[in-house]
């Protein structure tokens, strides 16, 4: 990680059910952070082409025309939409974390994606688990994506919304050294609560982690909630949710917090403040117990289809099945006890 590096996290707001509009509002607010040396930038939670704010308010059996239309605007990972905000991130030298609805076979995930400053996708993940509303919407991802990229800026990690109240979800990031975390919420939405809980939440893993942190939510105009719903009663669901902002390793605000509207939240990060931190709390390091605490992780890619031979020589079991990355030194042996009975 540079010595220091400047951040962005943005508050935008969508172009509801346009992939063209909204992909109009990532690139101008790239070419306006460029303007001010920002190095990377944090978009909001699958704000390509807009999050499926509808599925917040719209009964299952009446949302399926609206779910349709999200299919139709979804984003292919090696399609032109990308292939855009990849060029775009090579002409300004920035990295991009950008949130997509992405479209793989008959089915849409919520996708995150970091792009380097040479253009190229470094990392792709898929949210584990759609939070309530968002399971009629997204499949699950799986575990390759809980990963640490190493780049010019330093270890950059991700979660989107309320994976982060899944600790060993952090936890698996905060061993692999993540120095800059990337966060994503929906924004707009639920009320001044969800705004609250995003601050305590994104404040808290910068303690825990010892890290930085650039949270983006995105914003919707009151002139939004309309096209969401017709139903006045529901408008209010909208309003509030958003906490865009820069905390440093020592849970304090560098940029924003942003409670309402549009507007970029620009930071410097000092990575001396990642070792000031930790020298008094290295949760992964001497403040850890790895004798009694462990956490077991499942990389291995979800498939369908798992090859078999009957002619070949007999296999050993399935790493999916059998083994497990373990991220902490060890298990200890009550706790495998416990675990295996």
């Amino acid at each position: 990680m540079a010595d220091l590096i400047t951040v962005a996290a943005a508050q935008i707001r969508p172009v509801l059910f346009s992939l063209e509009g909204s992909l109009a509002r990532v690139l101008e607010a790239m070419a306006e952070s460029a303007a001010a040396g920002v190095e990377l930038i944090v978009f909001p939670e699958t704000f390509l082409p807009y999050y499926p704010y509808f599925s917040f308010v719209e009964p299952a059996v009446l949302m399926g025309r609206s779910h349709l239309a999200l299919y139709e605007q979804a984003v292919v990972v090696d399609g032109p939409e990308i292939g855009r905000v990849a060029a775009a991130a090579q002409q300004h030298g920035m990295h991009v974390l950008l949130g997509i609805n992405e479209r793989d076979g008959g089915s849409l995930y919520n996708t995150q994606l970091l792009i380097d400053a040479a253009g190229e996708v470094v990392l792709r993940r898929r949210k584990i688990t759609p939070t309530y509303h968002e399971r009629m919407v997204w499949g699950q991802g799986d575990g390759a994506g809980l990963k640490v990229v190493a780049t010019g800026l330093g270890r950059i990690g991700a979660l989107a919304c309320w994976e982060h109240y899944n600790p060993l979800a952090r936890f698996s990031l905060m061993t692999q050294g993540e120095e800059i975390h990337c966060a994503q919420f929906p924004g707009s939405l639920v009320g001044p609560i969800f705004t609250e809980q995003t601050a305590v939440t994104m404040r808290h893993h910068a303690l825990e982690a010892g890290c930085f942190v650039v949270c983006s939510t995105a914003w919707l105009d009151p002139a939004d909630y309309g096209a969401i719903t017709p139903d006045p009663t529901l408008h209010k669901a909208f309003q509030g949710g958003c906490h865009t902002a820069v905390i440093s390793p020592e849970g304090r605000y560098l940029a924003g917090p942003l409670p309402e509207g549009e507007g970029l939240a620009i930071a410097q990060l000092d990575r001396s403040l990642i070792t000031k931190r930790k020298r008094m709390m290295d949760s992964v390091g001497h403040y850890s117990r790895p004798d009694l605490l462990g956490l077991r992780l499942n990389r291995t890619p979800a498939s369908h289809v798992e090859p078999h031979d009957s002619r070949a020589e007999p296999m050993a079991p399935p790493t999916t099945l059998s083994t497990s990355t373990v991220l902490a030194t060890s298990i200890s042996p009550l706790v495998q006890e416990v675990l295996h009975g």
